[in-house]
């Protein structure tokens, strides 16, 4: 079985089938959980009614970085909203500047905010990075994350931020990215990265894995990551599938 560990299940609603086919797919493909990640405030409260009724799913509560300035919790809001038992972490945060231009503090702080709030919730982190990794390796480490514990999501980093990330008991989150054929770095370090603290997810319905690239991203395809990371490590995709699915359970207690 496979757990897709950052899936926007809210975005799927819009497509052919919606929500309900997206998950009954997941389910044929040997898909046991979704973590369903949030943006923003609205996707915030809309994920919350989706997963709440569903053991299935679960949530996470958060701004991504590229959330206009503007939009913002407080340490206070976040751990309210966040106390839902439905909700296991906060995220997606982090930075990201490649979409975004000039005096970029205020995403630090909203990113420093977040760390808090998990601090507090003793819920772990979903950290995004786009061509920001010393910053955003820096503040986790500088604000004690570690405390918190959760994941970089989506990596695509080189193995010094792996290693930075795997020294203060993160795990690492591949996507359908490390299936492209010019991916050849990130697949270097996927091969390094130790077993047990690895995490696979599609990030649908972005970055379709390959054989789907280029097509609309859901839960189902989370098997080709694991599948494709069996044949890179030279593993069988039986490991992988349980040893991944162990460490989201180790990574998300209240899953188990």
């Amino acid at each position: 079985m496979f757990i897709d560990s950052h899936c926007h299940l809210d975005l799927l609603a819009q497509e052919e089938g919606g929500i309900d086919l997206a998950i009954n797919n997941a389910k044929e493909n040997g898909v046991d959980h979704i973590l369903c990640i949030s943006i923003d405030k609205s996707s915030c409260h809309k994920i919350i009614e989706i997963v709440q009724s569903n053991t299935y799913l679960s949530a996470s509560v958060g701004i991504h970085p590229n959330i206009e300035q503007t939009e913002n919790f407080t340490v206070e809001e976040l751990v309210s909203l966040a106390n839902h038992e439905k909700v296991i972490a906060i995220g997606e945060t982090g930075l990201d500047y490649f979409r975004s231009e000039g005096d970029l503090g205020w995403q630090r702080e909203r990113f420093r905010v977040h760390v808090e709030a998990a601090k507090e919730l003793k819920k772990p982190l979903i950290v995004h990075t786009r061509e920001a990794r010393k910053d955003t390796m820096d503040i986790l480490e500088n604000e004690d994350a570690k405390s918190a514990g959760g994941i970089i999501h989506c990596f695509t980093e080189d193995w010094e931020t792996a290693k930075r990330a795997l020294d203060i008991g993160f795990y690492i989150s591949l996507s359908g990215i490390v299936t492209f054929k010019n991916a050849r770095e990130l697949q270097e370090v996927a091969k390094k990265l130790p077993l047990d603290r690895i995490l696979i997810e599609t990030d649908s319905p972005y970055l379709a894995p390959v054989p789907h690239r280029g097509k609309t991203n859901q839960p189902a395809f989370v098997r080709h990551v694991a599948e494709f990371l069996a044949t890179l490590r030279g593993d069988s995709i039986e490991n992988i599938a349980k040893t991944t699915t162990d460490n989201f359970h180790t990574a998300f207690p209240t899953t188990k």
